[in-house]
């Protein structure tokens, strides 16, 4: 019996972020939108534009102001990210109404595989339409699909042709790349960055065909000339992908393994020269990944600080690690191990980002008992205040050095993702 052939569709959201603010200002329909965030606080960054805001020249991650010099009627909206986030799931639940098979690569794209379930929806192409629809009927967000035998194709098919056409969906077989895909420039393929595409034009590449048509071994001897014997994985990977060449799943499950660090880096809103300013940081980026790990049950074992100085030009910093005697996932303790490692590195210059994480995770069911403090106390406190965090908001208490100027707690509390909610 003939193996039934894998229908995989990539559907990716148009300007998501934008399309949630246009959809949620219907007199913003026919205006230049984009969502970005404050120029003040060091984030006035492009996250999304709409396609009014595109035929300007305007584009994600360049700089507000660019943005602004380019098309000075610009709608600027401030992310909402608990509302992106809102949307996602509820476009989630659409998928998951045609396939119990989606896993997600990014807030704004997922992967599906329908093969099971397509013939009850017609061919691909219809189901791709019903879908578009009922996301355009409830969220009143564009969505452009991609269909593959497999996810690379299916991801490459929807960047490379069904964001271009204006019925948004693009059908792209496996026995069609050669005509689809390998007449594209080789920074076209997924996994080639600029960096990579500087490379491969130093070998003579330029198109995927090129790539896909070498043989393997040739590819992993070129790359070897550049990255050394630990090439040869890459390289594999980069044919593979030239050559529509993917064994992956669509994964529900993907994105649920255990982590391997829990962290948390804060961009401040001013530098930061003195200790007890830091020590306020340190205690809330602290408090943020014990509170994380206390959720998740899991305690660390090695703890790593990380900053960045001033000036911007020229900027110092470090990263450093250090194993304390016990997995802990108790704020205070986890606290005077960051401290300590921050301040025997750092050089004195004012800070402008910090970060602390914990690794060499294990599960919190049983840790051990020291006879110099009352972990039981400790742990049946920090129980108490996650309790009250969880239920009325990350705000509801904090420390008291978090009330001082140098404090960011409060602030941090209405974001997502160093974004507002």
């Amino acid at each position: 019996m003939k193996n039934k052939q894998s229908v995989i569709m990539l559907v990716d959201c148009q300007s998501f972020y934008a399309s949630v603010e246009k959809a949620a200002h219907p007199e913003y329909k026919d205006r230049p939108v984009v969502v970005a965030g404050s120029p003040e606080m060091r984030s006035g960054i492009i996250l999304a534009a709409c396609p009014i805001a595109k035929s300007y020249g305007v584009t994600t991650a360049e700089r507000l102001g660019e943005s602004l010099s380019k098309c000075p009627d610009l709608i600027v909206i401030k992310p909402r990210m608990q509302m992106y986030i809102d949307v996602s799931l509820r476009i989630t639940e659409i998928y998951e109404s045609f396939t119990d098979l989606v896993e997600p690569f990014s807030i704004d794209e997922q992967f599906l595989d329908v093969t099971d379930s397509v013939s009850m929806f017609g061919s691909p192409t219809e189901m791709a339409k019903q879908i578009q629809t009922q996301i355009l009927l409830a969220t009143g967000v564009w969505t452009r699909v991609g269909i593959s035998s497999t996810k690379m194709l299916a991801k490459m098919a929807t960047d490379n042709f069904a964001k271009k056409n204006a019925e948004g969906i693009y059908i792209m077989p496996k026995e069609t790349i050669h005509k689809d895909l390998w007449e594209l420039p080789i920074e076209k393929m997924f996994g080639c960055g600029s960096r990579m595409k500087k490379h491969f034009s130093r070998l003579g590449i330029h198109t995927i065909g090129e790539l896909a048509q070498l043989p393997l071994h040739k590819v992993k001897s070129l790359l070897r000339t550049r990255f050394g014997k630990n090439a040869d994985i890459h390289a594999t990977l980069l044919w593979q992908t030239a050559n529509g060449i993917d064994s992956s799943k669509v994964t529900p499950s993907t994105h649920r393994v255990a982590p391997k660090s829990i962290g948390h880096m804060m961009t401040l809103p001013r530098d930061y020269a003195k200790e007890e300013e830091i020590d306020t940081i340190l205690l809330e980026l602290t408090e943020e990944i014990c509170r994380d790990a206390r959720r998740k049950r899991y305690m660390g074992s090695t703890v790593t600080v990380g900053c960045m100085c001033s000036p911007f030009d020229s900027p110092t910093g470090f990263s450093r690690q250090m194993t304390m005697p016990d997995p802990t996932n108790i704020t205070n303790t986890v606290y005077e191990a960051a401290r300590k490692l921050f301040y025997q590195f750092w050089d004195g210059m004012p800070v402008r980002r910090a970060g602390v994480t914990i690794s060499g995770l294990v599960e919190d069911a049983e840790y051990q008992i020291t006879m110099f403090e009352d972990q039981e106390r400790q742990r049946a406190l920090e129980k108490a205040t996650d309790y009250i965090k969880d239920r009325f908001g990350s705000a509801a208490i904090a420390r008291a050095s978090s009330f001082g100027a140098a404090g960011q707690a409060q602030h941090r509390a209405l974001k997502i993702g160093g974004h507002y909610k």
